[in-house]
């Protein structure tokens, strides 16, 4: 069994993923905004080559990756605030993170060792070849059906897909027996709760919250959202904000953490908020951004309204508990009803628990918190990868 997962390569763990969507590096802002809402995809990666000029003789080197949450982020800059419609005519460069190491290319062969390696040293993505699909001539026809977004898929004849931190857990918990007892073990017991984590107040604006958003997307984490007693009442998470689209940057210039939460629960934002964000918007005479951002009304629910005099407090953001904070009997799934509440676990929570817990819920991390709801820290799938790394290094 030891033998069989140190054998294992990164091509293993892309059979049957998707080729990734791509897009120049001399896209603009909007261009990727329009791709992004044309796909289904969480985010596009950002490649150095136009494939619409020379592309025999170009090699393309995948530089970055982009999803709603860079623009939501970009737009919500004091400078983008007045005209959202020329900040998506800059370039895409503007929403690129200065660390090029977050993306890195590896070989199909690499060990699975190297690339948890890799994810451990920063790497958000690795970005492996996947076998072409297409001859010359199907992939010369494939890009003559370029869309206005100049998306595609081929790169130098190939197509890549991601590896992500998902994946390498996803593939642990298939063959959990092996580290057995690792996983029964407690992640207070493993010392994997990382105290270090952002948070903001319930009642602070969101818009405080921007460089914390921003950061929480490069740590694949999130952003705690606690009461005055520092007691977790939810979060404002990036996964969470790109599947509310562009128009959520104007609920978080003009609204508090807490209304925020209301905001983006599921079923659309609740009619009188989406007032109070209209009205906010053209008290600080961001005309350009109410036209710009204008909610189709068949978006908001008819049944969760709130009056401008009755904006969501920190006891009204829980659907599994009378007092408004986490009842440690309730159950995980439950809380998946609002979107913007935490997924959380507790300092005796078992490893294996909490991994089938992040992944149930398409997050990599699980906020930790004692019984009274106060925050202990969080566990992110790099906490875990370093502890199954450190299990297989012992048997190498």
């Amino acid at each position: 069994m030891a033998a069989r997962l140190l054998a294992h390569e990164v091509a293993d763990l892309c059979l049957g993923k998707p080729p990734l969507r791509s897009l120049s590096l001399s896209s603009t802002v909007g261009e990727v905004l329009a791709s992004l809402k044309s796909c289904e995809d969480y985010c596009i990666s950002i490649w150095d080559c136009d494939h619409f000029k020379n592309v025999e003789n170009q090699d393309c080197l995948c530089v970055g990756k982009i999803c709603m949450v860079d623009i939501i982020c970009f737009l919500c800059k004091q400078e983008n605030l007045a005209s959202p419609s020329l900040a998506l005519k800059s370039p895409l460069t503007a929403l690129l993170p200065k660390d090029s190491s977050l993306v890195r290319h590896v070989q199909p062969s690499t060990s699975l060792i190297e690339a948890i390696d890799l994810i451990l040293q920063g790497a958000q993505n690795l970005v492996v070849p996947i076998e072409s699909r297409f001859s010359g001539s199907s992939r010369r026809k494939l890009l003559q059906k370029s869309s206005p977004t100049k998306s595609c898929t081929l790169h130098n004849g190939r197509e890549f897909c991601w590896l992500t931190q998902e994946d390498i857990i996803r593939y642990f918990l298939s063959s959990i027996g092996f580290f057995s007892p690792l996983p029964t073990l407690s992640i207070e017991a493993l010392g994997i709760i990382s105290t270090e984590y952002l948070s903001i107040g319930y009642h602070s604006p969101a818009s405080s919250a921007i460089e914390a958003i921003s950061r929480s997307l490069v740590d694949q984490t999130s952003v705690a959202i606690v009461d005055d007693d520092g007691l977790l009442i939810g979060e404002i998470s990036p996964f969470t904000l790109a599947c509310c689209g562009e128009t959520v940057a104007a609920a978080i210039t003009t609204l508090s953490a807490g209304e925020l939460m209301a905001y983006i629960d599921c079923g659309g934002p609740p009619e009188d908020i989406v007032r109070v964000v209209k009205a906010r918007l053209k008290e600080r005479n961001l005309e350009g951004m109410l036209e710009e951002f204008e909610i189709d009304p068949s978006d908001i629910s008819s049944n969760s309204s709130l009056s401008d005099e009755e904006l969501p407090s920190p006891t009204m953001s829980f659907s599994s508990s009378r007092s408004g904070r986490y009842n440690k009997s309730s159950s995980y799934s439950a809380r998946m009803v609002r979107r913007a509440e935490a997924i959380v676990c507790y300092p005796g929570s078992s490893l294996v628990a909490v991994m089938v817990q992040a992944i149930a819920h398409r997050v990599n991390y699980v906020w930790v918190i004692e019984d009274d709801c106060s925050v202990v820290g969080i566990v992110t799938f790099a906490n875990m990868l370093e502890v199954f790394r450190d299990q297989l290094e012992s048997i190498m």
